[in-house]
Formats: structure tokens, sequence, C-alpha cells
């Protein structure tokens, strides 16, 4: 059932079938509907997840109430509001999935836990923060330096599989433009 997970950690450190159990022992399964949320903004209530099947967005909602989509994450990738896991602030994001998704995720304490029983999953946890950082410095770059319609290109490009998921709403405001905008742009490529 986690096979999916086991291959996501293996491509990055080698696991025994002890290790194995210790992680199974410490996560939990979770099936969610479309347009249920994982987090919701200003709350407490963070997980660190691995997707196994689904799509999730990741949003903050804004002071006149519309949604600036952040990100958006599918099946063999993982989501975690890091400040709020790992500092018990609240959240600035709103999770939600995109689709019908099931999921993995594992609290604070039990991870924690693993990485005493399991130290090498140190090695796991920085190659993933590592990998953050360069998407979300990428993100910001592509914002700063790219056009709306490259950025566009560039996405459905990356994500050829997964553009078809995301509506048109989503994906305009994850670009930054306007449902109108996009449309213009799909029309030229």
């Amino acid at each position: 059932m986690y096979n999916l997970l086991r291959q996501n950690i293996e491509r990055k450190i080698p696991l025994s079938d002890a290790d194995w159990k210790a992680i199974v022992d410490k996560i939990k399964f979770v099936k969610l509907k479309k347009n249920t949320f994982l987090q919701v903004q200003d709350s407490n209530n963070a997980h660190e997840v691995f997707i196994l099947k689904g799509a999730f967005k990741t949003y903050i909602l804004n002071e006149n109430g519309t949604e600036s989509v952040l990100f958006f994450s599918f099946e063999d990738e993982w989501i975690c509001d890091i400040e709020c896991f790992y500092h018990q602030k609240p959240t600035k994001y709103n999770i939600q999935a995109i689709e019908d998704s099931e999921i993995v995720l594992i609290d604070k304490t039990n991870k924690m836990s693993l990485f005493e029983q399991v130290p090498k999953l140190i090695q796991l946890y920085i190659a993933l923060l590592e990998k953050n950082n360069n998407h979300i410095e990428e993100r910001l770059l592509d914002t700063l330096n790219k056009t709306s319609k490259q950025r566009y290109l560039d996405f459905t490009k990356k994500y050829s599989h997964k553009t078809n998921k995301i509506n048109n709403k989503n994906l305009s405001s994850y670009l930054g433009v306007s449902h109108e905008f996009l449309s213009k742009i799909k029309k030229t490529v």
C-alpha cells in the first residue's frame, strides 16, 4: 500500500526492513475528497504529508478574500508548512485537495521519534528542505523574470501529465494573471 512512499524515500537513503517498519508504525493513511482542507490558514494543525494519489493546492486568502495559489502538489511529493510543523506557529496557508486524494501523514511527535529510531532519516529531511528551498527560489525568480506566457509554458511542460487536473481559476491565480488573460495565453500557444 505504501510502495510509492518507500520508493520516494529510497531514492535518497537506503532502508532496511526494520527502518521501514518503524516508519509505517508512525504514519497514518488518510483519504480526502476533492475540496477537503488538509490545513486551514491561521490554524495550528500541521502535519508532514506524502501524497500517494491526488493533487493539492497551497494558497493564501488575501485581505480582500481572493486566493493566491502558491504551489500545486501531486503524487509522489511532500507537503509541509515547515514553520507551523516545527515551530508550532499558526499556519499561513490553506492546503486543499483539488481531486480525491490518498495521503500518509505524520505529526511532529512521531517524526521526532522516527529521527531517534532511524537517524539516517535526517538526511532525507535535509534533502527535502534543499529541494523545497530550490523550488521556492525558482518560483520567485520565474515570477520576477519571466512573462506570464513563459511561466504558463514552463508549467505545462513541467507538469504536462497534471495540467488537466487544475482548473483555469486555480492556474490563473498561480500564474498571477486574470482568468481572461490566461484564456488569451492559451489561445496563442
